[in-house]
């Protein structure tokens, strides 16, 4: 049996679950098709099967209420750090570490959590991560004193080491769980629990810590803020104990099903590193991505300093504009997930959204000391929306650049650039708006908006998951036909 003209179609990933579920591959009229047996196709090339499960949302979910939990805590100091200061006795800066040792903690654990993830795999790590987060929980419970700053300090640092256990996970979970056409949007989802977290961060603080002169009822205030987090987080760390899951009994796509092949005797750590730190497009995304990443850090540790400046006594609504900056970028982000699982167009939309932060920052630089606080929400909303939704843009064009090397390797590193610059910009913006006023302060970070732009420009885009997705779809199609030639 021959096939005269052929004219087939790549059936998508989505809409099966295994090689028993290919339809008949249209193939031009003229040729009758009979739909090969599993057996017959398993002697023709190994089988490659893929299965959506329905969990991979509850997984999904967990993760994020853990990372929500995590990066509220980041900012429960820093959007009320005017009382902090008064309620400690200690100096801005003193409240900006207890913002920062997120940072420079990740910095030097990074690689082994990296390592652990590669070869212990994400349930362990995400359980060590949600016992970190509560443990510091719990140690800050007992701090609601004035000379008890070293132990909340302490606290802190505890919970800054499980942030190392989560940032780069998102697009491991992704690629360990979802489809092809969800892979992106999962990512969004991922790292929308994180800005989750820090919305809440923003609101709740004000809300729950008035700027009362009392110290006695200040310490109250301070000590209901500490045990509800404790209490969330403790509830999260069962949860995770209990239901999240290492990874599907099948794999999800063909890239999924390539990587399981390979042999754990076959990858080396250190060798998957320097291959990293030599691939030259993806080296400009880890210094684009800090360049961004670090200026949405400074930004979020000092916008209390920057709002109260301009508007006295605006604790509450400092929180606010905070919150509509992450929530905005919430948006932004689900939206450029659902834009690239749509168009594929990685460096493209990357660009268009630099470029779109580096515009919001500038609008909300001039317009910060206009002494309209509805400006202030309007401005601040935008850059949330461009700035924020860069976050997963990142790390699913790092996927692209760097396939086959793991997800958390990539994203660890992408992490680790973005908490260098975040320290560096914090401390450089901080000085420069103690002395000459917050406008100097956001040239400062859109200066380095530019440079990161610049450099996305000159990345050459290689997006080896979709090459090897689509390999393997035309393999399969390959053998079909083959199959009917014959």
């Amino acid at each position: 049996m021959r096939c005269a003209a052929v004219d087939w179609k790549f059936p998508s990933l989505t809409q099966r679950t295994g090689l028993q579920e290919y339809n008949q591959l249209p193939l031009g009229d003229s040729c009758d098709i009979m739909e090969p047996s599993t057996m017959d196709t398993a002697q023709l090339f190994p089988l490659m099967e893929t299965k959506l499960y329905k969990r991979r949302w509850a997984m999904l979910f967990i993760f994020s209420v853990y990372s929500m939990s995590n990066a509220f805590m980041w900012l429960q100091y820093s959007i009320i750090s005017n009382i902090f200061t008064k309620f400690y006795n200690i100096s801005t800066l003193a409240i900006d570490w207890l913002s920062m040792i997120y940072f420079l903690t990740y910095i030097p654990l990074i690689l082994p959590v990296m390592w652990l993830l590669d070869n212990r795999g994400i349930r362990d790590v995400v359980v060590v991560g949600s016992a970190f987060n509560c443990i510091g929980a719990w140690i800050k419970t007992s701090t609601a004193q004035p000379e008890m700053f070293a132990m909340t300090f302490l606290g802190q640092f505890v919970c800054s080491v499980g942030t190392v256990f989560i940032l780069g996970i998102p697009s491991r979970l992704a690629s360990l769980w979802f489809g092809q056409q969800e892979v992106s949007t999962a990512c969004s989802i991922g790292v929308l629990g994180n800005q989750m977290g820090i919305a809440i961060g923003f609101l709740v603080p004000p809300i729950l810590v008035p700027n009362v002169d009392d110290m006695n009822e200040l310490a109250h205030h301070i000590r209901i803020m500490f045990y509800i987090s404790a209490g969330v987080a403790t509830l999260i760390f069962v949860l995770v104990v209990i239901v999240f899951q290492e990874k599907p009994e099948i794999p999800p796509t063909q890239a999924q099903v390539q990587a399981r092949s390979i042999s754990p005797d076959e990858y080396s750590y250190m060798a998957s590193i320097l291959r990293l730190l030599r691939n030259k497009p993806f080296m400009l995304l880890v210094v684009s991505y800090g360049l961004n990443v670090g200026c949405f850090y400074a930004v979020s540790t000092l916008l209390n300093r920057m709002i109260i400046e301009h508007y006295p006594n605006e604790e509450v609504n400092a929180g606010r504009i905070g919150l509509t900056i992450v929530i905005a970028g919430m948006v932004g982000s689900l939206i450029c997930g659902i834009w690239l699982d749509k168009t594929k167009t990685y460096k493209q939309t990357t660009l268009v959204v630099y470029l779109l932060s580096l515009t919001g920052m500038l609008v909300y630089a001039f317009t910060l000391n206009l002494g309209h606080l509805w400006v202030v929400f309007i401005t601040a909303g935008v850059l949330g929306f461009f700035m924020t939704g860069y976050l997963p843009l990142g790390f699913e064009f790092a996927v692209e650049l760097t396939y086959p090397e793991s997800e958390g390797t990539s994203s660890g590193l992408l992490n680790c650039s973005a908490q260098i610059f975040g320290i560096i910009f914090t401390i450089c913006q901080g000085k420069i708006i103690d002395k000459w006023g917050t406008l100097p302060g956001n040239i400062f970070l859109c200066i380095f908006l530019l440079i990161g732009a610049v450099l996305t420009g000159f990345i050459k885009s290689d997006l080896r998951r979709q090459k090897a997705n689509l390999q393997s779809m035309v393999h399969t199609a390959s053998v079909s036909i083959s199959a009917c030639a014959a």
